[in-house]
């Protein structure tokens, strides 16, 4: 393989957003997959591609990519975010859990702490109420 030119890494990155952004994963999964060879380091490059394989429903490739994020960046509250979402399509919900408490944790945004919420004990999504009959007056 030719030795990629750091102008062409940034315009594979670029498109490989655009692609995403036009709901194509795969796409956006081969243009960084050559970014990634050439720069292995690179955070942001492994983000974008642990998204793109989230959309394409790959998700343990998914899941190992953020993980890798998390390694380097552990406050990255979006990763942990992501990764929590990969985790509860994969079915592992109290893995999932973990991950969307730290990232409330990090970041107190309303959709991170939405997802990081305690379930009430009723089950119902909302928290119970007394019954009328065991209110007072």
């Amino acid at each position: 393989m030719a030795e990629r030119s750091p102008e062409t890494n940034v315009i594979d990155f670029r498109a490989a957003e655009q692609l995403l952004a036009a709901r194509d994963p795969r796409g956006a999964v081969q243009l960084l997959d050559a970014v990634i060879a050439a720069h292995p380091e690179n955070t942001a490059a492994r983000l974008l591609r642990a998204r793109a394989f989230f959309l394409a429903a790959q998700l343990r490739p998914a899941e190992l990519e953020f993980q890798i994020v998390l390694e380097r960046e552990p406050d990255n509250a979006f990763a942990h975010f992501a990764l929590a979402r990969t985790l509860q399509r994969a079915n592992r919900p109290d893995e999932a859990q973990r991950h969307f408490r730290l990232a409330a944790a990090l970041d107190p945004r309303p959709d991170f702490l939405e997802a990081a919420r305690f379930e009430p004990p009723n089950g119902s999504g909302r928290p119970s109420r007394p019954s009328r009959s065991s209110r007072s007056g």
